[in-house]
C-alpha cells in the first residue's frame, strides 16, 4: 500500500514538473516553535529553495502560527493575517521564491521573539544529474535520465535500461514507471 502512495505522490510531481524540497523543522535540532529558540538565528543558518516546506511543532494549547505581511511582522501584529495556523505540527510548504513572515499570534510572544523570517530561494537544478542519454526527451524537468547500466531488482535479477520506460527523480527516490519502483539504488517491482 505505501509503494501505491508513494507512487501516487511520485506522478503528482512528475505532472506537476516540480520536485518535493527539503523539509525543515523551525528551530530544530535544538528548539522548536516556542519562547526559547532564537528563530533568527535559526533561519539565518538554513539555505531555503522553493520546494522546501516549513514544520511547526508546537503546543497547541500553548501557541499557534500566523502568517503575516513584513509591516505586520516588524509590528509584531496578527491582526492582519495571510494565514493561520493551530494544530501543532503545522506543515507549511514554500513553492515560490520569496520572503515569508511568521508570528506567534499570542499576545506579547511576538514581541518575546516567537518570529521567523524565512528568505526562499528560487530552486535550483541538481547539476548532479548526468545529461538524458541521445535519443531520449525529458518531458518535464522533475524527469531524471536513465540510467545506462543494467540495474538490481527486486530478486537480484537485473533489469536493462531499454525495458524502463522513463524515470522521475523525486528527492532522493526515483519512480521508474512501467510497474518498477527505485528507491536508493534499489529496485521492486509491484
Amino acid at each position: 500500500m505505501a509503494t501505491r502512495a508513494l507512487l501516487l505522490v511520485a506522478t503528482a510531481a512528475a505532472i506537476f514538473g516540480t520536485a518535493f524540497g527539503a523539509s525543515h523543522t523551525v528551530g530544530a535540532p535544538g528548539g522548536s516553535w516556542d519562547l526559547r529558540t532564537n528563530h533568527g538565528q535559526w533561519a539565518s543558518s538554513i539555505k531555503f529553495r522553493a520546494g522546501d516546506q516549513l514544520v511547526f511543532k508546537y503546543s497547541r494549547a500553548a501557541h499557534n502560527v500566523v502568517e503575516v505581511s513584513k509591516a505586520d511582522y516588524d509590528a509584531c501584529s496578527g491582526s492582519s493575517p495571510l494565514a493561520s495556523f493551530q494544530t501543532g505540527n503545522d506543515v507549511v510548504p514554500l513553492p515560490a521564491a520569496g520572503t515569508r513572515y511568521f508570528i506567534c499570534g499570542v499576545p506579547g510572544h511576538c514581541d518575546a521573539g516567537m518570529k521567523v523570517r524565512v528568505n526562499v530561494e528560487a530552486a535550483a537544478s541538481s547539476s548532479t544529474d548526468a545529461p538524458a542519454p541521445a535519443g531520449r526527451r525529458a518531458l518535464s524537468p522533475a524527469l531524471a535520465p536513465m540510467p545506462s547500466a543494467m540495474t538490481p531488482a527486486a530478486g537480484g535479477q537485473a533489469v536493462p535500461p531499454s525495458s524502463l520506460a522513463a524515470s522521475v527523480r523525486v528527492g532522493s527516490v526515483g519512480l521508474f514507471l512501467g510497474g518498477i519502483l527505485a528507491a536508493d539504488g534499489l529496485m521492486v517491482l509491484y
